[in-house]
């Protein structure tokens, strides 16, 4: 059985966009993932890029994401 990694790199525009496109706000998606809003926000300007696993995974449950919508392969990787 194949491990997942350790953090998920996160584009945080891809984020941002994702979020708006279901209407809600920082906090409402922060609340339905179960992070907090500065966390959220800091991934959205690129402060913070890589998330763990749970964290991840709740995220783009709550913004009804898949992965390529929240990190984009087409993005350079030095970009993402």
């Amino acid at each position: 059985m194949e491990r997942p990694p350790a953090t998920y790199q996160v584009h945080g525009p891809s984020l941002r966009k994702q979020r708006m496109s279901q209407g809600l706000t920082v906090q409402e998606a922060a609340d339905k993932a179960g992070i907090s809003r500065s966390y959220l926000q800091r991934l959205e300007t690129g402060i913070r890029e890589r998330m763990g696993p749970k964290r991840y995974t709740r995220l783009r449950t709550a913004l009804d994401a898949t992965d390529d919508q929240i990190c984009p392969t087409d993005i350079p990787p030095e970009r993402r």
